[in-house]
């Protein structure tokens, strides 16, 4: 129903390229917290990230079903964090710099971050706020023809190692929710700051804290209109909601396919596991649940790639994927007996990264109260205009 010939060849050869390419430095990344800029430069020269984006500035504008692809092959070789930096610097700063900048933006951000000569990193969760955008402090005052930026960002996915912030911050103080607006700002600014942050997954990715202080940015590098940053960023959550979803429900599927590998080769009591019907059933229960993720997932792609804004889908596809794979990643685990304990088997780190998704891109708890106010007190989000 959602893949066509060329989509799966597209998976194939992406498949192809991340095991060539990536897999062997792996291991390396995730002790290092750092991932290397020539994979940046591969991914770039390969197109893939330009997939979701236009064509005059180097994309390919292919449908959202090569994005599905794109996020579920990361997610099969068992680094959330080097997933995370690819799909951070694609899906959440670029989508910002393709709908909210201007032709000059593109030119100077969009184009050389399709190229992987640039990475971007997306600035909006705030070290007193967490998931309350609305009570962020980072400010952008207005002076002649610059805004100066002062305040914090924290739990920024690149950012210590990007080129380029895309920043919320409060430019009418006063004004809870018309009061923001959204900036691309120069990593080599005056007066910015990154602290990397020690983390217990993701160790592939560079996950900061970042400190403004007195930042003069030009005035023409805000993006949009200046007191839209609020419905801009409610906008794109739609879009970052599913993302996790899918990547949650890519984690799972992978850890039950790793699962059933290990029970067809490991014996105990004189047959293989496969063969005890007590694990047998687990794995139905779990691959059950997997699938029905992923065909919910599907159905929104669907109807966001054709313009259908599906913010409540999205963030019950986050809600439920993600607490999903969580359970399904801890019972895999389980099923490798002490062999899933031991760091040189996947499902160690595969729990770890995991554990990520119910937190970051807005909490399940918040998901919940967003998701009651829409069913419960009939609330209508509608996107920016």
């Amino acid at each position: 129903m959602y893949f066509t010939e060329e989509h799966e060849s597209f998976r194939q050869s992406f498949r192809e390229f991340l095991q060539k390419e990536v897999v062997p430095h792996i291991d390396k990344w995730e002790k290092t917290g750092t991932v290397e800029r020539f994979i940046w430069k591969k991914f770039g020269e390969m197109g893939y990230f330009g997939i979701n984006q236009p064509e005059e500035y180097g994309g390919m504008n292919l449908d959202l079903f090569y994005t599905v692809i794109f996020l579920e092959e990361l997610q099969k070789i068992n680094s959330g964090g080097f997933a995370a930096n690819m799909w951070a610097h694609g899906y959440l700063a670029m989508t910002h710099l393709n709908k909210e900048g201007d032709d000059r933006i593109k030119r100077e951000y969009l184009a050389p971050s399709i190229e992987g000569d640039k990475i971007g990193c997306l600035c909006i969760t705030e070290p007193f706020g967490g998931s309350d955008v609305a009570g962020m402090r980072t400010t952008a005052v207005k002076k002649g023809d610059t805004y100066v930026l002062n305040g914090s960002k924290t739990f920024i996915t690149n950012g210590v190692y990007s080129d380029y912030l895309v920043v919320v911050a409060k430019t009418n103080p006063e004004d809870k929710y018309k009061g923001m607006s959204i900036f691309v700002v120069d990593r080599d600014t005056p007066g910015i700051s990154a602290t990397k942050l020690d983390k217990l997954g993701w160790r592939a990715s560079d996950t900061a804290e970042i400190a403004f202080d007195n930042v003069v940015i030009p005035a023409e590098n805000l993006m949009g209109e200046e007191g839209k940053g609020f419905p801009y960023v409610m906008q794109h959550f739609a879009l970052e909601r599913l993302v996790m979803g899918i990547n949650a429900h890519a984690r799972a599927d992978y850890a039950v396919e790793y699962a059933v590998k290990y029970m067809e080769e490991r014996v105990a009591f004189g047959k293989s596991l496969d063969r005890f019907q007590v694990l047998r059933h687990k794995i139905a229960e779990m691959a059950s649940r997997v699938d029905m993720c992923r065909e919910y997932n599907y159905s929104i792609a669907k109807r966001l790639n054709d313009g259908i804004y599906v913010v409540k889908e999205a963030s019950m596809s986050k809600l439920l994927s993600t607490k999903m794979a969580d359970e399904v990643i801890y019972e895999a685990l389980q099923l490798l007996g002490g062999y899933g304990y031991m760091e040189e088997y996947p499902m160690a780190r595969l729990l770890r990264d995991s554990r990520l998704g119910p937190i970051g891109g807005g909490t399940s708890e918040i998901l919940k109260e967003i998701i009651a106010k829409m069913i419960i007190d009939k609330k209508e989000y509608k996107p920016a205009t």
